[in-house]
């Protein structure tokens, strides 16, 4: 079945509630790349270095990471609904407070309050969806990863125009449009009922018990290194204006949401969610080396570019982190989220460290040793990440004792 059928069960066939949802998902995901076209720009507002600026990453995941804990333990008792509402008011008042920084100290701060509420939005977002959507769980998972991609593509447009005027102009609009997210789940998203049983704060952590999503898990963590080295230290190394920078990441975010949402489905039909996770880190993994390596031209055409191996990556993981257990999506979702979040953390942070003890071009052979560890990870834990492979897809056929998926 087409997933765009705008018949029943298509993706563009849902309740008002997933559309309300999906949209507030759009500006939480421009959160995340909003900073990057105008990271120079702060950094000369505020009188601080790239290592320093960086961090605005950092305190952001590192908080989301840890908060992954505990959103199921709180969407399991107030509801999925109180949760988003919640979530969306955090990032409206730290976004608005970190358009007043008078510091670099206290932008990272008020960015770490902001990671808790996309946290708690975000997690229980990816939930809500696939409870309220028409048409199961896969279209569901599309217009989720549409959301992400639109957003990511987003952001960076937006705060590069709202950041040629003054850097503290796109944290006001993150929480106006964030503002009037919470006004859409407001009106149009009824409360959903509270799962039969409560979650623990142990049970993320339980949940990566199970070989196949402790196994998702890490190869995600070292792929979000590379994920976020691009994201976070690329705008450093470009050294462009908001606005070129912001067109940049703008092309680089359309490339993620094509490839996201149209592209990896029918790549995974072809030849199978391992086979197609595995060869993407390792050519994001050779992008990246020519990012490092080459011209300025080149370093814009690779970033640009991988945006494309971005969007297939995310997609498959997902699946995978909700398919590959028989945990609670929530659960399992969480679980995975706090361990690929650290990375996230890490990589805006040590990138321009890395940078400073030897050259501009280690952190990206850093990232790229990255990618490959990620896509090792897939081959030799495939066995334990066949499971999600088996569900996805009905027919499989055998090759020289090697069984073949194609999702």
């Amino acid at each position: 079945m087409d997933p765009f059928d705008a018949g029943a069960g298509g993706l563009l066939k849902q309740p008002k509630s997933v559309w309300a949802t999906a949209g507030a998902s759009v500006v939480a995901f421009m959160g995340i790349g909003l900073v990057d076209p105008i990271l120079p720009s702060i950094a000369q507002g505020l009188d601080a270095t790239a290592g320093q600026v960086s961090l605005l990453f950092t305190s952001y995941f590192l908080i989301t990471a840890v908060a992954m804990l505990v959103t199921g333990f709180i969407s399991s008792r107030i509801g999925g609904r109180r949760t988003l509402l919640l979530g969306l008011a955090f990032v409206v008042v730290f976004a608005g407070l970190a358009g007043t920084s008078g510091s670099v100290g206290e932008l990272v701060g008020f960015r770490a309050g902001w990671g808790l509420g996309n946290a708690l939005f975000v997690s229980t977002a990816l939930a809500v969806i696939v409870g309220a959507a028409a048409g199961g769980s896969a279209a569901a998972i599309l217009l989720y990863e549409s959301a992400l991609g639109l957003g990511m593509a987003c952001g960076p447009l937006l705060g590069a125009l709202l950041g040629d005027a003054s850097w503290r102009y796109p944290f006001f609009g993150t929480a106006f449009l964030m503002a009037i997210g919470f006004l859409c789940i407001t009106v149009f998203l009824k409360e959903q009922p509270k799962p039969a049983r409560k979650t623990s704060l142990l049970d993320p952590i339980k949940a990566l018990g199970h070989g196949g999503l402790a196994s998702a898990a890490v190869s995600a963590f070292f792929y979000n290194y590379t994920f976020f080295t691009v994201l976070a230290f690329t705008p450093f190394v470009l050294n462009m204006s908001p606005y070129r920078s912001g067109a940049v990441f703008f092309a680089w975010g359309v490339l993620l949401a094509v490839f996201s949402v149209i592209v990896a489905p029918r790549l995974q039909e072809r030849f199978g969610s391992l086979k197609v996770l595995g060869g993407s880190l390792v050519l994001l993994a050779a992008d990246v080396l020519a990012l490092g390596y080459g011209s300025h031209p080149t370093a814009v055409v690779c970033t640009i570019l991988s945006g494309a191996f971005i969007g297939v990556n995310n997609t498959v993981y997902t699946e995978l982190a909700l398919g590959v257990s028989d945990a609670p999506r929530p659960v399992a979702s969480a679980g995975y989220n706090f361990v690929r979040w650290f990375a996230a953390a890490a990589a805006p942070y040590f990138a321009p460290k890395i940078e400073e003890w030897t050259d501009i071009h280690i952190p990206f052979v850093v990232a790229a040793l990255t990618a490959v560890a990620g896509a090792a990870v897939v081959v030799v834990r495939r066995k334990a990440l066949t499971q999600e492979a088996e569900e996805l897809e009905p027919q499989h056929a055998t090759e020289d004792g090697v069984t073949v998926f194609a999702n």
